[in-house]
This record gives structure tokens, C-alpha cells and sequence, in this order.
């Protein structure tokens, strides 16, 4: 299980249940290229998907990369100059050495951010997953 979750997280590959549900729209976990609203298709939840993309999303998934010490793990607390979001789920990336996460971060949050680990901030970088693609690093530390 945790070769399996080393693997699909420095793929960017979300997992049911932590990093989306029910309750979580694919244009907030990273997966609107799922879905076709440019076809006159229909499909269950197109009407509530297009309302929300003409509103704009207020959270957006987003890769991190810890630049301190430590292991990001689901539920840690992200700071960014737009608010506050959460780590979805996270883990130590052997291909990286570095811990690496997927988070649900405010639309926009730039580049920089902090994730509280034991009440101690410590620094982060938000980035575009997969970190990994075909065996290569795709984000370099």
C-alpha cells in the first residue's frame, strides 16, 4: 500500500476519498479535463459543473514540495497569501527525497505557502503534479 501511494502521488494521481469524493467537483481536484462541456452531450451534473465553472472555483488542487525537513500527511494545514487550504494527502517521494503532497489550496494561491507540521510552520512550494512522468522528474528542487 504504500509503494502503491508513493507511486500514484508523484504521478499527481488523486485518490477516492482523500483527495476527492462526492462532495469535491472535478474542476477542484484537478480533473476537469474529465469532463466535456463543450459538446452538447449530456451527463448527470453537467448543469451544476457549468454553473460552477461561470462562478469560478474557490479552491484548486495543487502539488506541494516541502522544502524543510519533515513528511506531509493528510489533513496538515496550508498557508498561503490567499488563505488557508489543507493536504489532501502526501508522502516522502524516494524518486524526489523530498516529501511531496497533493493539496486543496484558494484558487490562486501563487507559489509560496507554509504547512503547519506539529505546530511549527515550515516552508512549501505549490507546484503543478505529476512531479513524476515516465521515470523523469518533471519538478525540479
Amino acid at each position: 500500500m504504500g509503494a502503491r501511494d508513493t507511486l500514484r502521488l508523484e504521478a499527481g494521481f488523486n485518490l477516492y476519498g482523500l483527495d476527492m469524493d462526492e462532495t469535491v467537483s472535478p474542476l477542484e481536484c484537478g480533473l476537469s479535463w474529465t469532463v466535456d462541456t463543450t459538446t452538447d452531450r449530456d451527463f448527470i451534473g453537467r448543469r451544476a459543473i457549468e454553473r460552477l465553472s461561470a462562478a469560478g472555483v474557490e479552491a484548486e488542487q495543487a502539488g506541494l514540495i516541502l522544502e524543510d525537513k519533515g513528511v506531509l500527511r493528510a489533513g496538515y494545514v496550508v498557508h498561503t497569501s490567499k488563505g488557508d487550504g489543507s493536504v489532501t494527502s502526501g508522502t516522502y517521494s524516494p524518486t524526489l527525497a523530498r516529501s511531496v503532497a497533493l493539496a486543496r489550496v484558494p484558487a490562486g494561491a501563487g507559489n509560496d505557502c507554509e504547512v503547519v507540521i506539529r505546530n511549527r510552520s515550515h516552508a512549501a512550494r505549490i507546484v503543478m503534479p505529476p512531479f513524476v512522468r515516465n521515470g523523469k522528474i518533471r519538478i525540479y528542487c
